[in-house]
C-alpha cells in the first residue's frame, strides 16, 4: 500500500508497535500487538489507543480523528515488519465490536488486490474458514504470508 502512514516504534521483539495519530482531535498515541495465542505458530493482532495511565491497549475507545487511511496504511505496515521477521507465523485479525470487524472487511476489500500479493486472507464463519471473499461478512481474519 503506497499511502501516507505514521512512523512506527516498537520494542526489540517487534511484537508491540506504537505510533501517534495526529488529527482533527490532536495527537493520540496509538498501539499494536501481536501477541502469541493457544495455537501454533498464529498471533493475535490487537489495536486501539494507548492508554497513557495504564499503556494498555484500549479497544473500544473511537477516535474519530479524521486520518483512518492513514492509520490503516500504519497498521499494514507493522503487519508486514512482524511478518518479515516471524515468516511461520499467520496473524488473526478481529474487530473488539462487529463494526470495527466490518471496518476491517471494509479495509481488506479496497486494498485487495495490493495484499493479495503478500498475503493469503481467509474469512472466519461461524464453524469454518474460508478464502476471503470481497463483500462477504466474516467474524475474522487470517492473514497468511506468501513466501516468495
Amino acid at each position: 500500500m503506497n499511502l501516507p502512514r505514521y512512523t512506527l516504534s516498537s520494542d526489540i521483539h517487534q511484537e508491540t508497535f506504537e505510533f501517534i495519530s495526529e488529527g482533527v482531535k490532536g495527537k493520540i498515541h496509538k498501539l499494536i500487538q501481536f501477541t502469541p495465542t493457544n495455537l501454533k505458530n498464529i498471533y493475535n493482532l490487537a489495536f486501539g489507543d494507548k492508554d497513557l495511565k495504564t499503556g494498555k491497549i484500549d479497544d473500544l475507545v473511537v477516535s474519530n480523528n479524521g486520518d483512518s487511511e492513514k492509520v490503516l496504511a500504519t497498521v499494514v505496515s507493522a503487519i508486514y515488519v512482524f511478518s518479515d521477521k516471524n515468516k511461520d507465523t499467520m496473524i488473526y485479525v478481529t474487530g473488539s465490536t462487529e463494526s470495527r470487524t466490518r471496518l476491517y472487511r471494509i479495509g481488506i476489500n479496497k486494498y485487495l488486490e495490493e495484499v493479495n500479493s503478500d498475503f493469503d486472507i481467509f474469512g472466519e464463519l461461524k464453524d469454518s474458514w474460508e478464502l476471503f471473499q470481497k463483500d462477504k461478512d466474516y467474524v475474522g481474519y487470517l492473514l497468511v504470508r506468501k513466501i516468495n
